[in-house]
């Protein structure tokens, strides 16, 4: 009869006993939080991969767009240094208007630096330009001598200099070391 024991025996158990339960609490929690622990590391080192080759790809070797144009470069640009011829004669005439404003300037006209044929070239026609200086503020308005006019007044004086007087040299800048203008 032990074999009719043996027939009814599945799997090696006895028809009394239960199969014994999976290891519970702690030994069954840690594979499971261990598997969980490791996809997680797994999407966050995917991620990260994926972010830095697209800024690599986009952003150019992984430079910045900001290390081109930073703060200090903007202002530190040099600007060129010029002679200033200052022996120009003050002058004094009236605005064309109605009611005309007197103006009195002083012009410095800038050439560059250690440019003797421009120095020599702006004395020998300095009564030419004194006189065209004379001319084209009197046929401005005193709305065209306002301050924030300046800087136009400036490059029309400059390219109307070069272009009609000076032949063989230009000035770079004219400054206005006075420039009054008085309504009346």
């Amino acid at each position: 009869m032990a074999d009719d024991n043996d027939a009814g025996d599945i799997g090696g158990l006895d028809e009394g006993t239960e199969p014994a339960k999976k290891g519970g609490g702690l030994k069954g929690a840690f594979p499971q939080l261990l598997k969980w622990i490791l996809i997680g590391l797994a999407a966050v080192i995917f991620i990260v991969t994926v972010v830095v080759v697209t800024v690599k790809i986009v952003g150019g070797n992984g430079k910045g767009q900001t290390e081109n144009f930073t703060v200090g470069s903007i202002y530190t640009t040099k600007r060129e240094i010029y002679d200033w011829y200052t022996s120009l004669d003050q002058i004094r005439t009236n605005t064309d208007e109605e009611i005309p404003a007197s103006v009195v300037v002083q012009v410095a006209l800038g050439y560059k630096k250690d440019d003797k044929a421009a120095s020599t070239e702006i004395t020998s026609r300095r009564i030419e330009i004194t006189d065209f200086l004379r001319r084209f503020f009197s046929e401005q308005t005193s709305n065209d001598l306002k301050p924030q006019n300046e800087e136009i007044l400036r490059q029309n004086i400059r390219d109307q200099i070069n272009d009609e007087i000076l032949s063989d040299t230009s000035i770079k800048d004219v400054r206005f070391t006075t420039l009054d203008v008085v309504q009346q």
